[in-house]
């Protein structure tokens, strides 16, 4: 046996090559993504048929999607600070089975009642998926992909929310709209079963927070079968912080600033996400501009754009500073939203300009999530980037009411989507002064994952 030594397991994963093991845990990252992704708009694309078939008020389509949007914002806030002191595979595992289940169980819904609590209780598990995610792939990717791995796994959400606008348009007039959300409810439940036997711990966590050496070693075999770990100690190349409680440490003066400027940006970028997610196939079948089956499509380019600027934007964010590549990105795409209010009378320019607000907001979005898990250290990084992401789902909750007023109210397309310029700037605001903030850039530890 070896005489004990240290391994740095940072600059083991940091100075290696990507293995198939990690771009496995990509991957699955990824399609957990993709169903969050589908699971958390497939409310939006079966709306009108709901409207249709119920003969629902928009007050009541408001309060189907914003239930499913509070559970998101209430899931995120809980899951975080669970994750960091349980682990994030017990919390990632349970949300994907639990969203999963509920989203089933929707298809069985008879009245607005019921369906309202069960999109709680899918958005519960929702909230959770995403931050933990990122996180986990975040703490296995080396620091000169870190960006762009992150970015890669979470753009499945875009594929999952586009994915159920070209499914909506033909399973919906072919099967009806429950059949959507059984598809919705099945599939993550499979794969919950999958994750429990395959999905690794994160290595930063076992480090930290775990006393087993041996789990420890374990994981680190198995992302590198090649160092020797017998009689081996653990670290993270850094001492850890003294404060235990993860929440406090977000909120502590070397990261307040910072936290306050992702708050309030992706408080902002979800008001523009969602509503447009949520309420675009209502808002431009208002007066038969278009059928269903058309503004399902022109809402899906919209999600497919967001995949493309989220490859984009992961790219670019490992090459140049972080939050200036992510200012820009959202001052392009506030432009573009102008844009889509003076297209309405053009359906392919229409599609075309739901692309480009998509790659820009959407992927932006997502660039935002691996800021974060940049931005916080391992002791608190699952509650840094699901608290932002909590925040911001109150901005997605303010777009379901935000959305039924605008239905009441009559206005024009092209009036909504020049009031919409307005959070999008103010979002790329707040990107550039994160950037600006010297207290933040100078104190934030940079070997913390």
């Amino acid at each position: 046996m070896r005489e004990s030594h240290s391994i740095n397991v940072r600059d083991l994963i940091d100075s290696r090559s990507l293995t198939g093991f990690q771009r496995l845990l990509v991957l699955f990252g990824f399609l957990i993504i993709v169903m969050d992704g589908f699971d958390a708009v497939i409310m939006g694309f079966i709306a009108p048929q709901l409207k249709l078939e119920w003969q629902v008020s928009p007050q009541s389509l408001g309060a189907i999607l914003s239930a499913g949007l509070i559970g998101q914002a209430v899931g995120a806030l809980l899951a975080g600070p669970l994750a960091d002191r349980y682990g994030r595979k017990v919390v990632l595992v349970t949300s994907v089975a639990s969203f999963g289940a509920c989203t089933f169980l929707t298809a069985l819904a008879s009245d607005v009642t019921l369906m309202v609590v069960l999109r709680f209780l899918t958005g519960l598990g929702l909230g959770a998926a995403i931050p933990n995610t990122s996180t986990l792939v975040a703490e296995y990717s080396p620091e000169r992909t870190r960006s762009f791995l992150v970015t890669l796994a979470l753009c499945g959400f875009t594929c999952g929310a586009a994915s159920g606008g070209f499914l909506s348009a033909w399973m919906i007039p072919s099967f009806g709209w429950q059949s959507v959300l059984v598809l919705g409810g099945v599939l993550p439940v499979a794969m919950a079963l999958i994750l429990i036997v395959w999905m690794p711990e994160s290595l930063n966590y076992l480090v930290t927070r775990s006393s087993d050496h041996e789990r420890i070693r374990k994981a680190v075999r198995r992302l590198a079968p090649d160092v020797e770990t017998s009689g081996a100690s653990f670290n993270l190349g850094r001492a850890p912080m003294n404060e235990r409680n993860s929440i406090a440490i977000v909120l502590s003066p070397p990261f307040r600033f910072g936290t306050i400027c992702l708050w309030a940006g992706y408080f902002l970028l979800l008001f523009l996400i969602y509503l447009l997610s949520s309420w675009l196939p209502t808002l431009i079948t208002e007066g038969e501009r278009f059928t269903v089956s058309e503004a399902a499509i022109a809402t899906a380019m919209f999600q497919i754009g967001g995949q493309a600027g989220s490859l984009a934007a992961g790219w670019a964010m490992d090459r140049w500073e972080k939050s200036t590549v992510l200012g820009i990105i959202f001052l392009v795409g506030s432009a573009a939203i102008f844009a889509v209010g003076q297209a309405t009378e053009h359906y392919l320019m229409l599609c075309t300009i739901a692309f480009f607000v998509g790659f820009c907001m959407i992927g932006g979005s997502v660039g935002m999530n691996a800021l974060a898990a940049h931005f916080y250290p391992t002791e608190a990084r699952s509650t840094g980037a699901s608290w932002m992401i909590g925040i911001g789902r109150l901005g997605a909750i303010l777009s379901a009411f935000a959305g039924a007023e605008i239905l009441s109210l009559g206005w024009s397309l092209s009036t909504v989507f020049t009031a919409l310029v307005v959070p999008g700037l103010l979002t790329a605001i707040m990107l550039f002064a994160f950037g600006r903030n010297r207290s933040a850039v100078k104190h934030r530890p940079l070997k913390a994952i």
